[in-house]
C-alpha cells in the first residue's frame, strides 16, 4: 500500500470513527434534549473541532431547535450538519499574499491533512503566477519531508 493510500485510508477511520459516533448517540437517545446536546457537543469536542466553535454550532442549534420546535432526530441531525456548514462558510477568506516575500504557517495535530494541504496551496499558488519554496518542519514524522517532495514536484508541473 503506497503512502497516499494509507493517508487516504486514515482520514476514512477518522471520518468513519465520528460517524460511528454520532450515530450512536443519535440511535441510543429517543428525545430531543440537553442531555443528546451534551452529548452532540462532547463528541464534536472531542473529535478536533474544538470547544469553543463546538460550543457556538451547540448554542445555535439548540437555539434552532427551541425556534422551529424540532422533535424528530432526523431534524437535529439535518439541522447540526446545516449549522456546521455555516462554520465552514464563515472561515472562507481569501489569502493576503501581498508582501514579498509572503509566508504562510500551517500548523495542527498530527493526521489532519497538512501536508497534503501544502501541496494543495502550493500548486494553487503556482497555478496563480506564483513562486513557490516549501519547508518541512516536522519533527515526528519522517515520511513528511518525502511527502512535501512529491507535492513540491506536482505543483512545479502543475499535475495535482
Amino acid at each position: 500500500m503506497g503512502f497516499f493510500e494509507k493517508l487516504k485510508n486514515g482520514l476514512g477511520k477518522t471520518r468513519d470513527s465520528f460517524s460511528e459516533k454520532m450515530n450512536n448517540v443519535f440511535s441510543n437517545f429517543r428525545k430531543v434534549d440537553e442531555d443528546l446536546l451534551e452529548e452532540l457537543e462532547e463528541i464534536l469536542i472531542m473529535s478536533d473541532i474544538g470547544a469553543q466553535t463546538s460550543t457556538k454550532i451547540i448554542t445555535s442549534l439548540r437555539e434552532r431547535i427551541k425556534k422551529e420546535k424540532i422533535t424528530e432526530q432526523e431534524d437535529v441531525k439535518k439541522t447540526l450538519k446545516e449549522e456546521m456548514v455555516k462554520i465552514l462558510e464563515e472561515q472562507k477568506k481569501e489569502m493576503k499574499l501581498n508582501t514579498k516575500p509572503s509566508v504562510i504557517l500551517v500548523v495542527g495535530v498530527n493526521g489532519v491533512g497538512k501536508t497534503t494541504s501544502i501541496g494543495k496551496i502550493a500548486n494553487r499558488l503556482k497555478k496563480d503566477g506564483k513562486k513557490v519554496v516549501i519547508a518541512a518542519a516536522d519533527t515526528f514524522r519522517a515520511a513528511a519531508v518525502e511527502q512535501l517532495e512529491i507535492w513540491s514536484k506536482r505543483a512545479r508541473s502543475n499535475d495535482c
